[in-house]
């Protein structure tokens, strides 16, 4: 269904039109925060995977109606946007509370956190064997198991987390086969190969800020902290790896920006917070890397069908439409949350290639 509209004159690429993009791993955090940071991903897409680490993380089925209850009023008026809701997969996650979120047609994944590897994932999972129950009622349910695939313990390398883990990943595969999962936010070759050649029951989420930074934009020059995330920016390699992964029309690479954003203060400190804040432009940064690796034609499926794919969930049905602007335009420095709180989105200092003409 894409179409693809070239330059009379030099065949570059003018606009592209494709399915209503989803994403299918983003915080919206909550109270204020959630106000001011909803509308960007409402804007352009249809529906969302919400992430469920709250302050007090989204446990029981209970809390993620009440949550989703406070997405949705921070909707503008008449928005068909979808928030698809998660549980945080804890030692103490009962199997009844698996088939109480299989029941209420609104929960779409359980979410782990190794305790203590990201933000707000203390209350996370200390050992697999604490919810191996839990494993058996998601695989007979057909609940996606979304994880967050890095090592905690602190004789690992930051940047081999991600290898070190999927050793564990494997296990699971292997003592739970028709289990579906999601390796979040992939960040390295390996994690890219090894989703490659497990079989169809194995997806991968890929970022926004993963796709265009590496680890020399966190460090070289002075500490850039609103590049800061986890799993961390690895080298080069990995980020040409994930590059090909997203723009190859693999199925099993979809679109999730895990957009994090946290208030200023809190990234710019002493011990600042993991997360970019990719949602006001997200997609326009997509559609860069898949433009410059001339794979424009693949977007679609990354980006609109390969996630409904996997959870099992119609496509969209509304189009969207992407101009490729001859001047590039520019994100506000920061946005206001609260009157004295304010964001910083991901890389405000470049230029956009590419605009939404109408959604």
């Amino acid at each position: 269904m894409t179409e693809i509209v070239l330059d009379a004159e030099d065949d570059a690429v003018k606009r592209i039109t494709f399915i209503k993009p989803d994403d299918w791993h983003l915080h919206v955090r909550d109270g204020e925060m959630l106000h001011a940071a909803l509308p960007y991903t409402e804007r352009v897409c249809g529906r969302a995977i919400i992430m469920p680490n709250l302050t007090l993380p989204v446990t029981t089925v209970a809390h993620a109606v009440n949550y989703r209850s406070r997405i949705s009023a921070a909707l503008p008026s008449g928005s068909k946007f979808e928030p698809l809701m998660t549980l945080y997969l804890t030692d103490n996650t009962s199997p009844d509370e698996i088939v109480h979120a299989k029941e209420s047609g609104i929960v779409h994944g359980v979410k782990l956190y190794p305790a203590g590897a990201t933000t707000n994932s203390a209350a996370g999972v200390t050992c697999l064997s604490k919810v191996g129950k839990v494993f058996e009622v998601m695989e007979h349910e057909g609940i996606p198991l979304l994880i967050h695939g890095e090592v905690v313990d602190s004789t690992v390398d930051i940047f081999d987390r991600e290898r070190c883990f999927l050793k564990t990943m494997e296990n699971i595969m292997r003592s739970f086969p028709g289990l579906r999962i999601v390796l979040e936010h992939v960040t390295t070759k390996d994690g890219v190969d090894f989703v490659k050649e497990a079989g169809p029951n194995i997806a991968a989420t890929i970022t926004a800020h993963h796709l265009h930074i590496n680890r020399n934009d966190i460090l070289v020059g002075g500490i850039k902290p609103h590049n800061y995330c986890l799993p961390v920016a690895k080298r080069e390699k990995h980020r040409l790896a994930l590059i090909r992964a997203a723009t190859s029309g693999n199925k099993k690479f979809m679109l999730g920006t895990d957009s994090a954003p946290h208030p200023i203060e809190k990234k710019e400190a002493a011990c600042g917070c993991a997360g970019c804040f990719t949602a006001p432009s997200a997609i326009e940064l997509y559609l860069r890397v898949f433009e410059q690796a001339g794979k424009l034609e693949h977007f679609e499926a990354f980006a609109s069908t390969n996630g409904p794919d996997f959870y099992g969930l119609p496509h969209n049905t509304s189009l969207v439409t992407y101009e490729n602007v001859d001047n590039p335009w520019f994100l506000p420095n920061i946005v206001h949350f609260a009157e004295h709180g304010s964001i910083v989105p991901f890389r405000v200092e470049e230029g956009l290639h590419w605009r939404l003409v109408n959604k």
